[in-house]
């Protein structure tokens, strides 16, 4: 039980930097949010990490190549995606677009590592396909490609397309989850910083600005990491993994008691996302029972700690 509230609030926080980053990009670039936010959050991810795990930090420095890659990738590049995308589409179709993540991660997989969709994955990702074509064109397919995309759209696509390639590569990492988190953020803090100064990024003058800057510095960044990590002490990944589907169900619920709309177009076609996904994540049951003491359960794509 414990584990499941942990679970429940950990991804309530993430539904909150969309809406709250949606917030915040009205005052502030996505490279100020971006930096700012793991600027904050660094030291605390690495304090953290030591009462948590203990973890060994010369073994996982030693891994500093691949977390500087994955730096890159999920921490730096995919909070800068998504800021972006949020000055330009709304928090809750961010929301349904990025609920196709794990039918990205499945093709991704099959790609670079050769495992197996079959055809319920198969399925499960023509249905996502069309649930997020259904939410980028509005349902209006025939003339989206004449009157032009949402950029903010377009620019989520990428920001699961890097996410999800960023899960994949994480997989080979042998450092506990938040130490490498708190690795990365202070890898992301220091090759923003040319950037972040070079752009003239400063602190946010409104005391909304640095309320929102706050609230996604100590909740989506540190809390939820936190919770998450020891939710996973207490149920296997595979089934927390199914968790983050709620990510979008409160971004919804947020968005839509601030007064955002949503569309017919929206439901549906987030429900076919969701469908999709379910689908995708159907395995066919071993013909024959492995006792207890062999089997290892693998952690599902996506239940790496995100966003």
């Amino acid at each position: 039980m414990k584990a499941v509230v942990a679970l429940v609030l950990a991804t309530l926080m993430w539904a909150g930097n969309y809406v709250v980053g949606g917030i915040a990009v009205r005052s502030m670039t996505p490279v100020e949010l971006t930096w700012f936010r793991w600027l904050l959050a660094a030291a605390p991810l690495v304090v953290l990490a030591h009462l948590i795990e203990r973890p060994r930090w010369r073994a996982v420095l030693a891994e500093w190549p691949s977390l500087l890659v994955l730096a890159l990738l999920g921490v730096a590049g995919y909070t800068l995606l998504l800021y972006s995308a949020l000055q330009f589409t709304t928090p809750l179709s961010a929301s349904l677009i990025n609920a196709a993540n794990p039918a990205v991660m499945a093709v991704l997989a099959a790609i670079l590592l050769r495992e197996r969709i079959g055809w319920r994955g198969a399925a499960g990702l023509l249905l996502g396909l069309v649930g997020v074509i259904l939410v980028i064109t509005d349902g209006a397919l025939a003339t989206a490609f004449s009157t032009g995309l949402n950029p903010g759209d377009l620019l989520m696509v990428g920001a699961i397309l890097v996410w999800s390639l960023y899960t994949i590569l994480g997989r080979a990492l042998t450092a506990p989850p938040i130490a490498a988190t708190a690795v990365q953020a202070v890898l992301t803090v220091v090759l923003l910083a040319p950037v972040a100064l070079a752009t003239g990024a400063r602190w946010p003058e409104s005391g909304d600005s640095v309320a929102a800057l706050l609230f996604i510095a100590v909740f989506p960044s540190i809390g939820a990491y936190a919770l998450w990590n020891l939710a996973l002490t207490r149920m296997p990944p595979g089934r927390a993994g199914l968790f983050l589907n709620l990510i979008t169900v409160f971004t919804v619920i947020i968005s839509v008691a601030m007064g955002s709309l949503l569309t017919g177009t929206d439901v549906v076609g987030g429900l076919l996302v969701f469908a999709g996904v379910g689908l995708s994540s159907l395995r066919r049951r071993p013909a024959a029972r492995v006792h207890r003491d062999q089997a290892s359960p693998e952690p599902a794509a996506g239940s790496r700690a995100p966003r």
